[in-house]
């Protein structure tokens, strides 16, 4: 009996395997982490083999703890978005290192185009802007830099995470979903649009190493790496699925991941909104041929700003201590701190920003650091709010997930910063229930996402409670220490 729907969640610190019941329950997980290398100041790269080892193995483990792959219903795939591999047709190996969705090596690049005035191009055809951020400024790049990819000619594969994942479990099935395609800035995301021929041009990309772009549920293939045929049915970017998870499903729904990075989505339906605030307008998911949209704000450090506090500078052991130490001070004394670490994201997008912490003094201590490091949680989330509501995309309240908003505190500032109720769900793996509710719908457990909904679970809200002009003083000495970094 196929009572379980594996997931695959690829992320960009670990890859990790997930059982779940067709209710929702979580009965099994296997994670094993990701080698993150830096070969170069801005440069952050992946080996595509170890990532397809490290998410064989695991998800191997799960089939072997469901009793068999005759137990699995249907397999659904998450992933970091805009991250880049490349590899051979003939040979099924990796020509290159995976290019992440961190990196930021097509700056200068990025600026010079829009210098030249082709963003109007990108946004007008992908709802996207032309930042490193992207994948098809990676691709041009790594065709001009690595001569192998050159040299393989026809043999040249190009995808997303999911899309490399699919090729190596079925062994060969070239396919990308339309959420991971509409984050390339190649694609045309109107209704009906594919792979765009100006886009290609712009960034000198082959469009036939691409993939076919096909819906986020359905049957796309299947594997037959775990001893027996298994169906893969559902695929998305992970901040796609985890809105989903999140089940934002109706115009005004909006979710937070606070993971390695911050993405806020709001769903827009059937419409795409272009924005004028430099956010991103991006698809969702694509079932039935049918696409729905979200506007999105992308923050770049979110939960790697408390890594870097815990593995550079050891102002903590571990991230659990973050909420006792943001208690232990009535406020931050004036501190902020900036998480430009890798450039600063939405409604900024500087790539050259640098991070910063600002209002030091003697009387400053780690509790006040760190408690300045999850303030600029709420305070990234604030701006976004603001872009949001500017582009006629205003927050009514706001679903929050990801590793960091395990922190009661974190959540609440949330909330008091926002002044709107936040709501956290009791199972905080979102986007692998994302990725199991299209896979649920792909392989018609559940006649649609709607339906797929009940597999979400009990919810905590947590409700404003600050007062109007203590929120005002720290707003405006955030946006003061932003102003420092960006030279606005």
């Amino acid at each position: 009996m196929r009572e379980y729907l594996l997931v695959l969640d690829e992320g960009t610190t670990s890859t990790r395997a997930m059982l779940f019941t067709a209710e929702g329950r979580c009965v099994a997980s296997e994670a094993s982490a990701l080698t993150q290398h830096y070969s170069r100041p801005g440069w952050v790269e992946h080996d595509a083999a170890e990532i397809w080892r490290r998410s064989l193995n695991v998800t191997a483990a799960m089939v072997a703890q469901a009793g068999g792959a005759d137990r699995i219903a249907a397999i659904g795939i998450a992933n970091q978005r805009e991250t880049v591999v490349f590899w051979d047709k003939a040979t099924g190996e990796p020509l290159a290192p995976a290019i992440v969705w961190q990196d930021r090596r097509t700056a200068a690049e990025c600026r010079q185009l829009r210098e030249h005035g082709h963003e109007p191009l990108v946004q007008a055809r992908s709802g996207l802007i032309l930042d490193p951020y992207f994948s098809a400024s990676k691709i041009g790049w790594a065709l001009r830099h690595w001569p192998q990819l050159a040299e393989a000619g026809n043999r040249l594969a190009i995808g997303t995470v999911e899309s490399w994942l699919v090729w190596k479990l079925t062994g060969g099935l070239h396919i990308t979903d339309a959420s991971n395609a509409s984050r390339t800035a190649l694609m045309n995301t109107a209704p009906g649009g594919g792979w765009d021929d100006d886009l290609a041009a712009l960034f000198d990309v082959p469009l036939s190493a691409l993939p076919e772009i096909t819906d986020c549920a359905g049957r796309f293939g299947t594997t037959s790496a775990f001893g027996g045929a298994i169906p893969i049915t559902g695929l998305a970017g992970d901040q796609q699925a985890a809105t989903i998870g999140q089940s934002c499903l109706k115009p005004g729904e909006t979710k937070a991941t606070f993971g390695t990075g911050a993405f806020i989505l709001s769903v827009t339906g059937t419409r795409a909104c272009t924005s004028g605030h430099r956010l991103l307008s991006t698809i969702a998911w694509q079932v039935g041929g049918m696409r729905t949209y979200a506007l999105e704000g992308s923050v770049f450090v979110a939960g790697s700003l408390i890594q870097w506090l815990r593995d550079s500078l050891s102002l903590i052991r571990d991230a659990a201590e973050t909420d006792a130490l943001a208690r232990s001070v009535p406020d931050s004394a004036g501190v902020y701190l900036v998480p430009a670490l890798s450039g600063l994201g939405a409604p900024w997008w500087e790539p050259d920003a640098r991070a910063a912490i600002s209002g030091l003094s003697f009387a400053s201590n780690k509790a006040h650091v760190v408690r300045a490091a999850l303030e600029a949680m709420a305070h990234q989330a604030h701006d976004l709010k603001t872009a949001f509501a500017a582009d006629g995309q205003d927050w009514r309240r706001l679903r929050i997930d990801g590793g960091m908003v395990a922190n009661d505190w974190m959540a609440q500032d949330l909330a008091d910063m926002l002044a709107l109720e936040v709501e956290r769900p009791h199972f905080a793996e979102t986007t692998a229930l994302g990725a199991a509710m299209l896979a649920g719908v792909g392989i018609g457990l559940f006649s649609s996402l709607e339906e797929a909904a009940a597999m979400r679970g009990a919810t905590t809200a947590f409700r404003p409670s600050l007062d109007a002009s203590t929120r005002a003083a720290r707003l405006s000495g955030w946006a003061d220490a932003v102003r420092r970094v960006t030279g606005a």
